[in-house]
């Protein structure tokens, strides 16, 4: 039935519920509609039947599809709550994506769909900040319980490795309540999982896409494996048996014994590291397959299974401008250009196994996802200091997987809830043979070798070339216990506990690989596979055939650049505890407030090379516990108008990352990080408060301000060395966050405009957040980095008033979208703007680095259709319209240099689905 016939029917009932029989009757029949007898009124009929049945008479503009949501300490929605949506209703300030939502935005991962929510931005691959605050301030959650990160660089998993066809909603949570884990900051997103299907099916899909940028063009690449677009390896890159057997010895390599020509040989694989161009990139293609079924249990039960595997292969050509200062002026130190083709392969599965019984609710869901990355890149830079022309060629490949079981058990007695929640959780990364090899000439040649690029390896004087070996695996136990209880029909209190054991093992090896004595020039022109060719190894280590040559005599040589501290293990371990209440002590008034305690101990401990604690100085151990409260009254002034204040105190850990004293390649934003084993705990003090107003058929407005204070942040800052920017982590020593946002949903039916609009409808959305923050750097205080000397003044790298990295003034998005509700149509124009951030603190008194991330604006088209008698989908994509660009620079106001800046270009994609 279309909405403009459900509406004529649904006024009529409206009306009975508000006026007597004989008002109604009057009122119908001054609008030319034909009266009826109140006692032969269809409407009356309905009426008197609902309430013999006990059926809810929400007004029908009010009435939601209660999403699929799983969280610790059991239902979100308040007490007597139940005819409203979950973002009204919650006892908290909730952003709720269900599926429908989700569909609209037409993302195919929910990192992509997230950035639609209010106050919510995503940074690099699917790393998503609440409010400006960074990802160590936001809190991803799996069905309640807790997700590692495969990323060394990330405490939370990206997000954007979720496909939306696995999600059944996505919750964002901007207050903290005590029944989620104190690791609060910004925010909590908690994505739920399919589990019970309605019935039984079998969904395929399959698309294409491409960009402006890549499509058709020329890109680089690297042979690899037979197996690379499946984003495997067949072993070629795992280390030789002559390297695994140095490696597993735990000895040094210049102990007696070890074979370095062995080694080097096994080490110069052609596949590996002879970059090639291609003149023609294919378009990226994906594909899925999702099925679900369910049967009938027990007299009042339903079991159901759903599985979903999908595989996606994607290839990006970014062609960056990278420059560097010599001083807080700005004046050009080097500069240059990178040309970098990433492949991206990401597969992923799920498994679940859904059970409900009477109120009771059991799913055990089971999930493997893995992200490959394949990266092929050539960059000149000019040292205009040292009059040098580098060439750089790069070739990696980078592995992320995450494996993760979980069980959850949310049983109904009545008044009383018990929730029962338990997993387990592995991650890996693993990059090997990451491969740099750097050509250097004269930028003012005199002739001969002079003006030809050579690598005569001998540590960056004129050339270097160096490999990488890094594996980081990490395993998460999770086990909670949450038990509500509703003793009266204003008072509600839950008790809960929860203990999380976090292990980590970080390894990587860096060889860099030199020549000794007098190595011919000529040698080093040669291209990398012949530069470590069997034959000129062989030959260096031959010194009677260097005679006979008239060469030399050379040879070879490995050094291990981090034989000092070769691997980390590090380890949380979490106990927590919490008491929550949900109090209504007046009709329109609830109180939600608790307390949770948590103890921490976090360590970080330095391992030598045969894999034993090295009794390093680069070790942590922090040992912290606190108690954090938080309360949110909600007030209903009026039926459709209700506001909210909230207060709180969070705590936000460091990552093992940001502890770890270890390097590592960040391919996304083009840098390498270390981490600093003096940071400490960031605590926070959070206020908000904020007014909603709701109207007929979703529509819906709110707005609201927010304070937090933060007691030693992490921020981030940048060196730059030898045309490699290198990041760090130190806490500042105080900083506050300040600002507003508003939100609007506007939803408008259009049957008015004739029998074609019968079933359409207007959908407008828009929210827009305004954010301050400075960090305050006062006389006296001190940051401790022990890489770079210890404590010392704050000053250093810190300004004071400046804003928090990551902090946008101002987040807008706005969607304005024409959908059908009779069948699947719709299209929506999506608007997406962020001001300028800082993403990277600078020292020695250059400015700090900016990024600029613009307004983007996509069209999302989706068209339902039957084929054969079966239910079809296609969705056409356009993104990035105005081909909007990637900028990361640094600028006193009247210079600006480019450190990270290339073109985006226009993507654009069309997938087709069919579900039997």
């Amino acid at each position: 039935m279309s909405t403009g016939k459900q509406l004529s029917a649904l006024l009529l009932l409206s009306t009975a519920l508000t006026f007597p029989a004989g008002a109604a009757f009057a009122q119908a029949a001054s609008t030319g509609a034909e009266g009826v007898p109140a006692d032969e009124d269809p409407a009356t009929d309905a009426i008197m039947a609902q309430q013999a049945e006990g059926i809810d008479d929400t007004p029908p503009e009010e009435a939601f599809e209660e999403p699929d949501i799983s969280v610790p300490g059991g239902a979100i929605v308040v007490t007597g709550r139940r005819r409203q949506d979950v973002t009204r209703a919650s006892s908290q300030v909730v952003s709720v994506l269900d599926s429908a939502s989700i569909a609209r935005t037409g993302e195919g991962d929910i990192a992509g769909a997230l950035t639609r929510v209010t106050g919510l931005s995503t940074v690099g691959n699917g790393l998503v900040y609440v409010r400006g605050l960074g990802d160590r301030y936001s809190l991803a959650l799996l069905n309640g319980l807790p997700l590692p990160s495969p990323q060394p660089l990330s405490r939370v998993v990206p997000l954007d490795i979720f496909p939306t066809s696995v999600i059944a909603s996505s919750l964002v949570q901007k207050t903290y309540s005590a029944n989620f884990p104190g690791e609060f900051g910004g925010g909590v997103i908690n994505l739920t999982t399919r589990a019970v299907p309605d019935e039984s099916f079998v969904k395929i899909s399959a698309g294409i896409s491409g960009d402006t940028e890549t499509t058709f063009g020329t890109g680089y690449t690297y042979y690899g494996s037979d197996y690379d677009w499946f984003g495997f390896d067949n072993g070629r890159r795992d280390p030789g048996p002559n390297l695994q057997s140095f490696l597993d010895s735990g000895q040094s390599l210049n102990d007696p014994g070890v074979d370095q020509q062995a080694i080097l040989t096994e080490l110069g694989d052609p596949n590996l590291i002879l970059l090639q161009s291609t003149d023609e990139l294919p378009v990226n293609w994906s594909g899925g397959i999702t099925a679900g079924t369910s049967v009938d249990v027990f007299s009042d039960g339903r079991f159901g299974v759903i599985a979903t595997a999908s595989l996606s292969n994607k290839y990006r050509n970014r062609f960056i401008t990278r420059q560097a200062a010599l001083n807080g002026d700005l004046d050009l130190d080097q500069t240059g250009n990178q040309f970098q083709t990433d492949q991206r392969i990401l597969a992923n599965a799920m498994l679940g196994f859904g059970l409900e019984v009477g109120e009771h609710r059991f799913r055990l869901t089971n999930l493997y996802i893995r992200d490959s990355l394949k990266r092929a890149s050539l960059a000149q830079i000019s040292d205009l200091t040292d009059d040098d022309d580098d060439l750089f060629q790069n070739t990696g490949w980078y592995e992320r997987q995450l494996l993760d079981t979980q069980f959850v058990g949310e049983l109904e007695f009545g008044d009383l809830s018990i929730d029962l929640r338990g997993g387990y959780a592995q991650t890996q990364r693993e990059a090997p043979n990451e491969w740099e090899f750097v050509y250097s000439r004269d930028l003012n040649p005199s002739g001969g070798f002079d003006d030809i690029y050579l690598n005569l390896q001998n540590g960056g004087q004129r050339g270097r070339t160096t490999v990488a070996f890094s594996d980081l695996t990490e395993d998460l136990y999770y086990g909670g216990l949450d038990v509500s209880y509703q003793l009266t029909n204003w008072l509600g209190v839950t008790v809960g506990g929860a203990y999380t054991d976090t292990e980590r093992l970080s390894r990587r090896r860096e060889f860099d690989i030199r020549t000794t004595g007098d190595y011919p020039l000529a040698f080093g022109a040669l291209r990398p596979d012949n530069l470590l060719g069997d034959a000129l190894i062989a030959l260096g280590y031959d010194t009677e055939a260097q005679t006979a040559g008239g060469i030399g005599p050379f040879s070879y040589t490995i050094i291990d650049t981090t034989a000092a501290d070769p691997a980390f293990s590090a380890g949380l371990e979490i106990k927590a505890g919490y008491a929550q209440a949900r109090i209504e002590p007046l009709a329109g008034v609830s109180l939600d407030a608790g307390v949770r305690y948590e103890d921490a101990t976090q360590q970080v401990v330095p391992l030598g090379l045969d894999g034993l604690p090295s009794g390093s100085a680069n070790a942590t151990l922090l040992n912290n516990d606190y108690w954090l409260p938080a309360a949110t009254l909600t007030w209903e002034i009026a039926d459709s108008l209700q506001a909210r204040f909230n207060a709180s105190k969070t705590i936000a850990r460091p990552q093992f990352r940001e502890l770890i004293l270890q390097t590592y390649y960040d391919p996304e934003s083009n840098r390498q990080f270390t981490g600093n084993p003096g940071l400490v705990d960031s605590e926070l003090t959070n206020y908000e408060a904020r007014v909603e107003y709701y109207w007929g058929s979703g529509s819906k407005f709110s707005l609201a301000g927010f304070y937090k204070d933060i007691e030693n942040p992490i921020e981030v800052f940048s060196s730059f060395n030898d045309n490699t920017v290198v990041s760090r982590f130190a806490n500042a020593p105080q900083a506050e966050l300040y600002g507003a946002e508003v939100e609007v949903q506007w939803n408008k039916d259009l049957y008015t405009l004739g029998d074609w609009w019968d079933s359409k409808r207007f959908v407008a959305i828009a929210n827009y957040t305004y954010t301050q923050s400075d960090i305050s750097v006062q006389a006296g205080d001190q940051v401790n980095v022990p890489e770079l000397g210890g404590l010392q003044s704050a000053s250093n790298f810190f300004e004071d008033g400046t804003a928090l990295t990551g902090q946008s003034d101002h987040i807008a998005n706005v969607q304005l979208g024409l959908e059908d509700l009779d069948r699947v149509s719709q299209m929506t124009f999506l608007f997406n703007y962020g001001s300028k951030r800082v993403i990277s603190r600078s020292t020695l008194s250059r400015p700090d680095i900016l990024e600029n991330p613009g307004l983007t604006i996509d069209f999302v088209a989706r068209q339902g259709f039957e084929l054969a008698g079966t239910d079809m989908e296609v969705k056409f994509e356009a993104r990035n319209l105005t081909g909007r660009d990637h900028f990361e620079y640094q600028t006193t106001g009247t210079t600006r240099i480019e450190n990270n800046s290339y073109d985006v270009g226009r993507s654009f994609s069309l997938s087709v689905s069919a579900e039997f």
